[in-house]
Formats: structure tokens, C-alpha cells, sequence
């Protein structure tokens, strides 16, 4: 038996380009054939909704929101919903598994941290840092950017981007032998392909999401829109890249 979750997903409660309350997502999902999701909404230096002129607190609140409203619509049913963040810092992006509203209430301070000190502090909390989709060129982007040292894994598979943006990840963390995740990228409800993490044995909550990633378990997938699951890496359109990137390719990671 198998079981395959949602790894990168925003609410329209806290993402600017989210369609989907977070307790709208339940129904959806199980439907797809997940066992779980974790909610990943923009962050406040992101593509958030949340306005800037209110407390820290205040802006948490609203930013916990889709995630809280999808944890409760899932009560009682056989599907885990879990938290996380995406941090942007200059358009390049990162999923942090691991914290929890409380952190995040306790350490206003992320904000001024660069990616170095955002990895060590998610690090110290107990959680993971995986850069998203590092290879995404959009017309709203100049550069890739690209932080190997400070990273504990790359979203390989991001169903938002081209076979060849994700090929090129695949390569890159292949290269740096790194754990490997994927996920849908989902903002809206979509007919084309997701995608997720397949485990042998159910993930119960985001310590054990974590702890399962860093030891290795766990296989990134695709799924195509009549439900068939397939490793990633029996993609070779996903794996193997056929052109190199149009965008130059920053390391700026001390910054």
C-alpha cells in the first residue's frame, strides 16, 4: 500500500494568487487519490494577500488561516493536512517544512535574515529548508538563483513548470546528491498533471514528513489527470534536459 501527498499547495487566504479556500481543498484532494496535504502559502515577502499594515501578529493570524481552515475541515476524515511556508527572498523561493505558527509568532526577525541565517534558524526549529522549482523562468523573472549550501533538498518536480525547468533541477540535485521532493504547485483546482510524494507507509504529521525526506524515503512523482502515478524518475522528459537554461544563473548565497 502507498500513499501520496501534497507537498506544495497556497490557499486563497494568505497567497495573492491562490483561487482555493484551504477547507475547499479537502474534498478535492482525497479525490485525487492524496492521503494528505501541506499547506504552503506566499509568505509577507512573497506573492501574499495579507496586508502589511497590520502587527506581526495580526498578519500571522491572517497567513495561518487557509491552513487552519483546511486542518479543520479534514477532521474526522482518513486525510492529514500539515504546514508549511514558501520564503522568497530575491524571487528565488523556498519551502520550509518543520515549523509552525508559534515559530513563526516568536521570530518576526525572519525577515531581515538572509538565506544562510533562515537555514540555520529553521534548522535549529527542527525543520527543513528545499528550494522551489529552481530552474522556473517567468516573465516576471531576470535570473535563476541558486543556493546549494544552504538548501537540505530541491523540489525536482514542480507540475507548474516545463519538462525542461524540472529536468534541470533533477540534474542539479542529482549532482548534489541531495533528497529530492515534488509537488503540484497547486493554486486553483487543475485537470492537467500534479504531482506529490509516494511513501510506503502513512505520513501523520510534518515532524514525520521531515524525518522521512531526510532519511531518504519517500519517491517524487507525477500524476496525470486520470489518477496514474509515476516516479519521476522514470520520466526522462522530466530527468534528462534538453536545453540549458535562457536565464543566467546566480549562486548568491552569502547575501
Amino acid at each position: 500500500m502507498s500513499f501520496l501527498y501534497e507537498t506544495h499547495l497556497h490557499t486563497s487566504e494568505a497567497s495573492k494568487c491562490g483561487e482555493i479556500h484551504g477547507e475547499d481543498y479537502i474534498p478535492y484532494m482525497m479525490g485525487k487519490g492524496y492521503s494528505g496535504m501541506i499547506v504552503t502559502d506566499h509568505f509577507f515577502n512573497g506573492n501574499t494577500c495579507v496586508p502589511a499594515d497590520l502587527s506581526w501578529k495580526e498578519r500571522v493570524e491572517i497567513y495561518c488561516s487557509g491552513y487552519e481552515r483546511a486542518l479543520k475541515a479534514a477532521e474526522g476524515k482518513d486525510f492529514v493536512v500539515m504546514f508549511g511556508v514558501e520564503f522568497n527572498f530575491n524571487k528565488d523561493e523556498y519551502l520550509l517544512y518543520g515549523i509552525d505558527k508559534e515559530w513563526l509568532l516568536n521570530n518576526e526577525c525572519i525577515m531581515q535574515m538572509n538565506r544562510h541565517e533562515l537555514f540555520e534558524a529553521v534548522h535549529k526549529a527542527g525543520g527543513i529548508m528545499i528550494q522551489a522549482h529552481p530552474f522556473r523562468e517567468r516573465d516576471y523573472l531576470s535570473d535563476i538563483k541558486l543556493a546549494p549550501s544552504c538548501v537540505d533538498g530541491i523540489e525536482v518536480y514542480n507540475a507548474a513548470n516545463s519538462a525542461n525547468m524540472n529536468a534541470l533541477g533533477y540534474e542539479y540535485c542529482s549532482k548534489l546528491g541531495l533528497p529530492m521532493t515534488a509537488g503540484s504547485d497547486i493554486h486553483f483546482y487543475r485537470d492537467n498533471e500534479m504531482g506529490g510524494m509516494l511513501f510506503d507507509s502513512r505520513i501523520d504529521s510534518i515532524e514525520g514528513f521531515v524525518k522521512a525526506i531526510m532519511s531518504g524515503k519517500g519517491t517524487p512523482v507525477s500524476v496525470a489527470p486520470d489518477g496514474t502515478v509515476t516516479p519521476v524518475a522514470d520520466m526522462p522528459e522530466q530527468t534528462v534536459s534538453t536545453e540549458l537554461p535562457n536565464l543566467e544563473v546566480l549562486y548568491p548565497e552569502g547575501e
